[in-house]
């Protein structure tokens, strides 16, 4: 498991500024999906052999549905995602695994492309992260995610 605030301070929140998408509702959203999703990078294939990838456990069909749907129309943001995938599979999916820059990236574009904005309160962004980036078909639920947060993040600590 990556340390909570070390993988806040050090990649989501330095990401995020590159990416001129940052807010602190921002992060702790993306941190939380980290936290549900993989426990944190515990787990950067799903388990059971399912498509989720890296430590927000995205999956490929989402990843490519980004790039075709979303970010062919914003060259200014490529730009600025492209410097997150270095390393030896560019911008594939697979890169999700390895890259926790270009996976945090993916992780708040999946999120931009919704035109609610984000909460700024656990209940609210786990409600947020449910319809957004898990989905009425996927098996987490709001619980699931409030009880990661405070399982990872003791209270006071973000």
């Amino acid at each position: 498991m990556i340390d909570p605030a070390q993988l806040l301070t050090a990649v989501i929140r330095p990401v995020l500024v590159n990416l001129e998408l940052w807010s602190e509702k921002a992060e702790r959203l993306i941190l939380g999906t980290a936290l549900q999703e993989s426990e944190c990078g515990r787990w950067i294939l799903q388990l059971g052999g399912g498509p989720g990838l890296g430590i927000y456990q995205m999956e490929t069909a989402t990843h490519n549905d980004i790039w075709a749907n979303y970010l062919a129309y914003q060259p200014t943001l490529v730009e600025k995602i492209v410097r997150h995938a270095a390393g030896v599979h560019g911008n594939s999916a697979d890169e999700l695994v390895g890259n926790l820059c270009y996976a945090t990236a993916m992780c708040r574009v999946h999120y931009l492309r919704d035109p609610e904005p984000i909460p700024d309160y656990l209940v609210g962004q786990a409600t947020y992260w449910k319809r957004v980036y898990n989905t009425k078909a996927g098996k987490g639920t709001v619980n699931q995610y409030m009880a990661a947060w405070s399982r990872y993040i003791p209270a006071g600590i973000l």
